[in-house]
Order: C-alpha cells, then structure tokens, then sequence
C-alpha cells in the first residue's frame, strides 16, 4: 500500500455537477431526466402520493367510522396512583409529573380521575378534575388547581342578548 493512495480522490471542495451542459459532461442532452413523459419538463415534480395515473393508496383503502381531528388528547391519572408516588404536602404539576417518567407522550389536557383511595395532602395542578377525584383531594385536605387552557368552541348556542339601557 502507497500512503498517497489513503486520500486519493477525497476532495474537500467538491465541485457540484452542472447537468445539462453538454454531450462530453456525461449529464448532457437529456440531463438524467429521460425520454418523453411529464418528468422531462423543467419545474415538474410528482406529488408524493403520485401513482402514475393509478387510483392512489390512500383513495383505494376503505374507511371506516368517524375520526375527530379536533377532539384534544386528554391524559388521566388516578388519585391513587398520586398518592402512591408522591410525597405528603408535594405540590403535584404536569411538569413534575413528566419529570418523573409518569406523564408521557403528547397531550393537550391533563385530566386527575378519582380511582383509589387519597391519603396525603396534595396541592394538585390540572386541567380538568373528576367529581370524585376533587372531592377526594379537598377530603385529604389537599388543594386542587384548575390550569388554564383555550376554551373549548362551542357551535349552534345562540349568545345572550346583551339589554339596551
């Protein structure tokens, strides 16, 4: 082995391929775009469900039942999973929760739910709270804080008339 064979032909400054100029370029004529078709027209690109013609993929599968893309992800834990994890007086956050690995993944509304039994005196911060669950937080003498969020869009309710004076 010859050491100048180690860096023969790694360039640092690369110079980029310039097609359509030429036969002797080697990306001449056609410039790598072919014969005919709609792919030789400069400016054209396929859409990435683009089939050829053929009925797309996502058109061919059937659907089935209703999916609400506005509907929010809701993650809920029980009161008694907080008192398992948590310490008495701890005041109990989304963002301590995530910190501790309990609350994971993507969510919009972080909702407490009232399954087991609460002990310890929490100061409980969330979106929303299941009638059970507050009344066992305010039984433990703890405290329950409803975080704000962007009010729901509620359709079809007429607005109150305001009173002329």
């Amino acid at each position: 082995m010859i050491l100048d064979d180690i860096h023969r032909g790694i360039k640092k400054h690369k110079k980029r391929l310039r097609i359509g100029r030429g036969v002797g370029s080697g990306r001449g004529k056609t410039a790598g775009r072919g014969h005919k078709g709609q792919g030789q027209l400069a400016g054209w690109t396929a859409h990435p469900a683009f089939e050829g013609g053929q009925m797309p993929l996502s058109r061919r599968v059937p659907k089935r039942g209703f999916n609400n893309r506005w509907a929010l992800t809701v993650k809920a834990l029980n009161v008694g999973d907080l008192d398992e994890w948590c310490d008495d007086g701890a005041v109990v956050t989304p963002e301590s929760l995530a910190a501790l690995g309990r609350l994971k993944g993507r969510y919009d509304v972080f909702k407490v739910l009232g399954d087991g039994d609460l002990t310890k005196k929490l100061k409980i911060s969330a979106h929303r709270f299941s009638k059970s669950a507050l009344e066992k937080i305010q039984a433990a003498g703890g405290e329950a804080i409803v975080l704000p969020r962007k009010a729901p869009v509620i359709k079809n309710v007429k607005k109150k008339a305001k009173k002329k004076m």
